[in-house]
């Protein structure tokens, strides 16, 4: 959703954070990351929610209270209540206790349910921003289904991984298209238009 910006738009940096994010949980749900990064990927998605906090106040100044909204939630709870969720289960797996992250499943069914319900919203932004935000959807749904044991991690794991990079490069290509259209005041990356005008 388009809005005029007393600064300039910082969305470009929300997403770039955001696959951040990503990257990092997709490379840990596809078992890439060994217990010893999870100290690394809590300083990364620290770094993230400080960018998304600050994307979330610019938009809700500027009355996007769509993206307001979003970068909000996400940063209190997809980046600051994830990284230290990876800290707790690191430091827990180090002290010789078993993470129960059956708790999980339960306080991501909120950002699940938030994000879903938000989600007609991004119908009015680039269908790729649409996308983006609809995998997300089932990303969380996955986790939630897998923290609550009514998924096979063997096959949730992979879903979300995989899921999970695609939305980063999505995120990716649209903060780089904004930020290029915008300083050269014409398409450079090609966006699609919304669903709804």
């Amino acid at each position: 959703m388009a809005q005029e910006h007393t600064f300039a738009s910082p969305g470009p940096a929300g997403l770039g954070a955001l696959a951040v994010a990503c990257f990092g949980f997709g490379a840990v749900f596809l078992g890439w990351v060994k217990v010893e990064g999870l100290p690394i990927l809590f300083a990364w998605l620290v770094g993230g929610g400080v960018v998304q906090y600050t994307v979330a106040v610019m938009e809700l100044k500027d009355h996007n209270i769509t993206g307001g909204n979003v970068f909000l939630f996400f940063s209190a709870f997809f980046m600051f209540g994830a990284s230290l969720s990876v800290l707790a289960k690191f430091l827990m797996i180090k002290f010789g206790m078993a993470p129960h992250a059956y708790v999980e499943g339960w306080t991501w069914m909120a950002g699940a349910g938030f994000l879903t319900a938000v989600t007609p919203a991004y119908l009015k932004s680039t269908k790729l921003l649409f996308l983006l935000v609809v995998l997300i959807d089932i990303v969380l749904w996955c986790i939630v289904f897998l923290d609550l044991g009514k998924m096979d991690p063997a096959v949730g794991k992979p879903i979300v991984g995989w899921l999970l990079i695609i939305s980063g490069w999505i995120g990716v290509y649209v903060a780089g298209a904004v930020v290029c259209n915008t300083v050269f005041g014409r398409k450079i990356y090609p966006v699609p238009a919304p669903f709804v005008k």
